[in-house]
């Protein structure tokens, strides 16, 4: 597997940043004191701005620029943490992608907002389809991608919400480069597509801080369909079922749990199958190394949140191992496709008001290893 690799300064500047931040005078040592010692009113709205450098095979060395937005409704603290994360990248291949990622509670929690965009020109690899797809990949697909996932829940009872959700997802100047002479099938949608998806989303949320849940449960049922009716290229539905458990262990550290679920049933394009890896879950396969029309995947994590150092109240640590496989219907779901992955990594508290930290994460397989930095958890 050609796993992609990212570095960050985070933790090998932060002692830097911690004599810069002693300095004074400067703007940018303003920024970075307030940055490291978190000197803001923890009701306050917090912006982050960073640096990231990384490498792939697929993309030469990347630049990319991250940001973090966090803020509760009205300053009041007692309201949930909002979060808007963005990410913005540029490779020496002339590639390029914007992404960005919210979840948003209002005053009371009433309404909450949870969406995702992705646009981006970027390669990836295509195995196949199947739980035994072959390791090595059939094709290097280069494609100009956008996603644009929104829902919009009210509040029906205490945590439980219900509404409306869209998904827009965009394929075009499709492109599949073989990767040998050996003849493989071009999957659905290999054309390109534009599918619109409608429906409904049923969510149980009852945590407080999204970024780093410390007890709390999660549950998202969602359906969509994809129609003509309404523009889209093909016509299929899919159902979405995901559920995170947390549990404090202690004062510092929290075990967590997730079960996912996805299930499509039509004619479904290649890129909207079931995917599964990525630096969410099964962290350590490449997003789309297995793919079908249905995954199961479950996951636990043990997280040291911080670890009791003598030197430092802002290093943390966790593990985490997780099993799942793809199959293309439920009779023929079989237990000997179930794919396992695990690892660990460590954690840097960036707002210590807020419970906020940055995970390194590096996750093993049967294929190679994973590398994953990312601000908050992984679920």
């Amino acid at each position: 597997m050609k796993s992609r690799i990212q570095f960050i300064a985070v933790f090998l500047l932060s002692f830097w940043l911690q004599n810069a931040a002693a300095q004074e005078g400067s703007f940018l040592s303003r920024y970075i004191n307030k940055l490291v010692n978190d000197t803001s009113d923890v009701s306050k709205p917090q912006f982050l701005v960073y640096p990231t450098l990384a490498y792939s095979p697929e993309t030469s060395w990347e630049i990319g620029l991250s940001t973090l937005y966090v803020y509760y409704a009205k300053n009041d603290t007692a309201n949930r943490l909002s979060e808007v994360n963005g990410f913005t990248f540029f490779t020496l291949e002339n590639q390029y992608g914007i992404w960005l990622d919210h979840a948003l509670y209002s005053d009371k929690s009433r309404w909450f907002a949870l969406g995702r965009v992705r646009a981006q020109s970027f390669p990836l690899l295509y195995h196949g389809i199947g739980p035994n797809s072959p390791r090595d990949y059939l094709a290097l697909v280069e494609a100009n991608q956008i996603e644009i996932r929104e829902r919009l829940l009210r509040r029906m009872r205490p945590n439980f919400y219900i509404g409306p959700q869209i998904n827009f997802q965009h394929l075009g100047n499709v492109e599949f480069i073989p990767a040998s002479d050996s003849p493989y099938t071009l999957p659905t949608g290999s054309r390109g597509s534009n599918n619109i998806g409608l429906g409904v989303g049923l969510v149980y949320d009852n945590r407080h801080n999204v970024l780093n849940v410390r007890d709390g449960l999660f549950s998202e049922l969602a359906l969509y369909r994809y129609d003509k009716l309404w523009g889209s290229s093909f016509e299929f539905t899919n159902i979405v079922s995901d559920t995170r458990i947390y549990k404090s262990m202690g004062e510092r550290n929290v075990l967590a749990g997730q079960v996912l679920g996805q299930f499509n049933m039509g004619d479904v394009p290649f890129n909207q199958l079931a995917l599964m890896g990525g630096e969410g879950i099964m962290r350590g396969y490449y997003t789309g190394r297995y793919r079908d029309n249905n995954q199961l995947a479950v996951q636990l994590e043990y997280r040291f949140l911080p670890l009791p150092l003598s030197f430092s109240k802002r290093i943390g640590a966790a593990v985490f191992v997780g099993t799942g496989t793809v199959f293309p219907d439920f009779r023929s779901f079989d237990a000997k496709y179930l794919k396992v992955a695990g690892g660990g990594g460590l954690r840097y508290l960036l707002f210590p008001k807020k419970d906020i930290f940055t995970r390194a994460d590096v996750a093993f397989t049967r294929e190679g290893p994973g590398f994953y930095i990312y601000i908050g958890e992984a679920f």
